[in-house]
């Protein structure tokens, strides 16, 4: 299960599309709001949750991540998807990938 919350909306993986991400984003950035986007990947081994860094810092529990958990946060962070001013096409690229763990 992928799931992924833009502000306070949240959509599963499939009923997310580029138009609603965009709209999302946009909304926010001409709003002058922080844009903060959690991305949940819960799949066989995988169990994450990745997030920008628009988002209110929060608590997490720690644990050892996994190979392929590691792939995945390395992949967000290549692609610059903690830093606030990411571009949305490249959240889109990040979920069309992550599409192999749905």
């Amino acid at each position: 299960m992928i799931s992924i919350k833009i502000g306070n909306v949240e959509r599963k993986f499939d009923s997310i599309d580029s138009d609603w991400i965009n709209q999302q984003i946009s909304n926010r950035r001409r709003a002058g709001e922080p844009v903060c986007v959690q991305v949940i990947i819960i799949s066989g081994n995988i169990n994450i949750a990745l997030r920008t860094d628009g988002c209110p810092k929060g608590q997490f529990v720690e644990r050892p991540i996994n190979d392929q958990e590691k792939e995945i946060f390395e992949f967000w962070e290549r692609l610059g998807l903690k830093n606030s001013k990411f571009h949305p096409q490249l959240l889109i690229d990040f979920l069309q990938k992550m599409h192999d763990y749905k």
